[in-house]
């Protein structure tokens, strides 16, 4: 019987499994998809907000600026790119000016440090390429940005540095309380736990019924983003949002902390949990969006286009609680969701030992693990002598990235492993630059099959049936 067992593995259930992985408990990980990090957490705005836009008293609020503080030694630790940039958000006439004052006042509320509003003149002088037209913003320092999905994988793999179990393709189908604790079927098999984390993203209202749970409900919210060239990725500096509304921050343009400029999302509530689909539509409001709050974007410049779906609570706020002993909802978790991570799961861990969860801690524990990618941003010197090494680090196999043969298997080897191309693209970044693996993808298959020992043409892009060859035209290879 495991200890505890957490339903999803996104941003958030890795963090909580790592938070747990300190101490003398027997984890597992219970992801339904074929990777970690294939929900909400592979597709959001990459932002760590600095906490002004939760309502006081609320845990958005609590935990964003708990979390915003937390992160930028998680990440160290972790050996994930984190970029402090700062926010601003932008205005246009009196209406968004009072508006600001109000975050202003709410973000000073919440325990933000160094808040300031900015005239126009300022503005400007902060950001040239804001809209000429914008009068006032709202300056956050304290704002950031860092990637979700390579936070979530450094998370997941340092739990499991630490002895926490992964279990893909384990959908969770039914939880039956036990003597001790529940029998949850996942993936069509039984396992044990004593106590059961959900944080099952847009599923987790689902999760909570089966434990007779229907105090809440869940829905998605789709967020469409177009991500441009580094060409262009030093047109602004902060992340600029526009004065937000109930649905949401608006279109945000920004910086990525691997030179990107990214711009989106959309909002629009959905029923489908399952629809990633980008529209023409929600593409050309990001254009329109984007474009009112900076001049000078050249979307002809964009690589590629995607879509997310936030997990939106019937609330109005997270759903952390503990609603049976043994079983904690971490629920309707959207934006400030990636930035209150790091501090998610100490309120977690929080509830857990109140319910009775023994957390004795490990003496080899060990919170830090290495850059997956860090070769490309060496000196010459050190990369010859990492090819000395091992000389397949002197192979580039993705040319618009600059990540090398080495990399590559590196990450194949380095749990949580990758069973495709795309979890290959997520852990270096090969198949992410302009030419979206046009040149890489073929070499790339050829290491996956070589290292999962699978014929080529059972490699696939993202699991599944996503089949990439159907079959060999030419002779043996």
């Amino acid at each position: 019987m495991f200890d505890v067992a957490i339903i999803g593995a996104g941003v958030v259930g890795g963090m909580i499994a790592r938070t747990l992985a300190r101490y003398q408990l027997k984890i597992v990980i219970l992801e339904k998809g074929h990777d970690v990090a294939t929900g909400a957490t592979a597709a959001n705005s990459a932002i760590v907000h600095a906490g002004f836009d939760a309502k006081e008293g609320t845990l958005k609020a609590k935990l964003n600026v708990r979390g915003s503080e937390m992160m930028a030694e998680v990440c160290r630790e972790l050996g994930v790119k984190y970029k402090n940039n700062g926010s601003l958000v932008i205005g246009f006439g009196e209406e968004d000016k009072a508006h600001l004052e109000t975050l202003y006042r709410r973000g000073i509320a919440n325990g933000v440090r160094n808040l300031e509003l900015l005239n126009a003149e300022e503005l400007h002088a902060l950001e040239p390429n804001v809209s000429a037209d914008a009068t006032c913003a709202l300056h956050a320092p304290t704002g950031a940005i860092v990637c979700p999905y390579e936070l979530t994988f450094a998370a997941v793999g340092n739990a499991m540095d630490n002895g926490a179990e992964l279990l893909l393709e384990s959908e969770v189908t039914a939880i039956q309380p036990i003597e001790g604790g529940y029998k949850i079927t996942a993936g069509g098999k039984p396992i044990e736990a004593k106590y059961i984390v959900n944080a099952a993203g847009v599923y987790s209202d689902a999760i909570a019924n089966m434990v007779g749970d229907a105090s809440f409900t869940v829905h998605p919210r789709r967020g469409e983003y177009i991500l441009l060239d580094k060409e262009i990725g030093a047109l602004v500096s902060h992340t600029i949002f526009r004065t937000p509304t109930k649905m949401g921050k608006g279109i945000l343009v920004s910086p990525t902390v691997d030179g990107n400029l990214l711009t989106g999302p959309t909002s629009e509530d959905m029923e489908d949990k399952d629809d990633k689909s980008t529209t023409p539509e929600g593409l050309a409001r990001v254009m329109k969006g984007a474009g009112e709050s900076v001049t000078g974007i050249r979307f002809g410049a964009s690589i590629t286009s995607f879509c997310g779906l936030r997990a939106v609570g019937s609330t109005g706020d997270f759903i952390i609680n503990n609603p049976r002993h043994g079983f904690v909802n971490v629920a309707g978790i959207e934006s400030p969701g990636l930035s209150s991570a790091p501090a998610i799961a100490e309120y977690v861990l929080d509830l857990l030992r109140k319910d009775g969860l023994n957390t004795a801690e490990k003496a080899n524990y060990n919170p830090i693990r290495p850059a997956l990618h860090a070769f490309r941003e060496m000196s010459m010197e050190e990369k010859n002598a990492v090819i000395a090494k091992d000389p397949a680090y002197g192979r580039v196999i993705c040319r618009c990235e600059t990540v090398t043969e080495g990399e590559i298997l590196t990450a194949i080897r380095t749990e949580p492993k990758p069973h495709d191309l795309d979890g290959v693209k997520r852990r270096t970044r090969a198949q992410m630059g302009r030419c979206q693996g046009g040149f890489c993808s073929p070499y790339i298959v050829e290491l996956l099959a070589r290292e999962l020992g699978i014929p080529y043409e059972k490699v696939t892009k993202s699991g599944g049936n996503s089949l990439v060859n159907l079959e060999k035209t030419k002779g043996a290879r």
